[in-house]
């Protein structure tokens, strides 16, 4: 009786959310835009939903800055991630073959092909950074389906909607947990595996800096590259001056079968692809999830000072 209450209310809340999209779908971007900073200054400002861990984090990252700062950083910020919601709505509508490059510029787009086209496998990593959606979506519409290993929604009902949307152009989502056999046949026939490196692993990650910090990453995201000798690129989707106008860039790619790579262990290839990613950040820090703990792992962790005695040589 208790899994069907929960199995409806579930379906109302999805429900719910098919009728915001649809009314978001109805509207101008520059009216989406609007509402985004009318809602982030609602969330953000009036409610305060999550102020004081968005500080935290900006005064992790940014020990130098002001409170006013911090505070105009994370206006925009909620700003983002309202707006890159109505993006994602419209996105099948409005994102075509004959239309893409109006909407996207690709500065390394010849170096980005170059790999993808590759009969060996690859790996791509991101972050929770602009519209990380919307450049899997665009590969896929390019003729370069991708496999992304992310955690299934607690709402069955939202996840299939989400992986709906992903799947349109030929994104498959990989859970994170039982899918070794799909990861490895994916990488055995030269496929594309898309990752996020900016989340917390808990005390067992792998520790490196980021921002300053020691901060826990996934172990597996730096194993793929490895074990299967895949180039690896970081990559980023920045939100340009306009709503849905994007600059997909790549922050660095390296080599694990070439005779010059130097990140031949887990901790050192973490800590390139973390730095990539915190140099993106550090140029367009409104456009990152502050919203989400990055250093939870941290807090009172021996590992963390543990790494720190090591990287101070004692």
């Amino acid at each position: 009786m208790a899994q069907q209450r929960n199995l409806a209310l579930d379906w109302l809340a999805y429900a719910a959310l098919r009728s915001v999209v649809a009314v978001i779908q109805a509207l101008p971007l520059s009216v989406c835009e609007r509402g985004s900073e009318a809602l982030g200054w609602l969330a953000g400002t009036a409610i305060g939903f999550r102020r004081k861990l968005v500080d935290e984090n900006l005064r992790t990252a940014f020990p130098d800055s002001t409170g006013e700062e911090r505070r105009a950083i994370a206006r925009r910020t909620w700003k983002h991630l309202f707006l890159m919601a109505a993006e994602i709505a419209h996105t099948p509508r409005k994102l075509h073959r004959s239309n893409w490059r109006a909407i996207c510029t690709v500065p390394d787009e010849r170096q980005v092909v170059r790999t993808m086209l590759r009969d060996d496998p690859k790996v791509l990593i991101s972050g929770h950074y602009g519209n990380f959606e919307f450049g899997g979506y665009l590969l896929g519409m390019l003729g370069f389906p991708t496999h992304t290993v992310a955690r299934p929604l607690d709402n069955v009902f939202v996840d299939r909607f989400v992986n709906d949307f992903r799947g349109r152009t030929g994104q498959r989502i990989l859970p994170k947990k039982g899918s070794s056999d799909d990861i490895e046949r994916v990488m055995q026939a030269g496929g594309a595996l898309t990752l996020l490196g900016d989340q917390s692993a808990g005390r067992k990650g792998c520790w490196v800096t980021f921002f300053g910090k020691k901060a826990s990453t996934h172990k597996a995201v730096s194993l793929f590259s490895l074990t299967y000798r895949a180039p690896t690129m970081v990559v980023y989707t920045r939100r340009r001056e306009a709503p849905f106008s994007y600059e997909i860039g790549l922050a660095g790619e390296v080599d694990p079968g070439a005779a010059d790579f130097e990140f031949g262990s887990t901790p050192l290839l973490t800590e390139w692809f973390t730095r990539r990613l915190e140099e993106v950040i550090a140029r367009h820090p409104d456009q990152y999830w502050w919203v989400h703990n990055r250093w939870k792992a941290a807090k009172g962790s021996r590992a963390t000072k543990r790494v720190t005695k090591l990287s101070a040589g004692e």
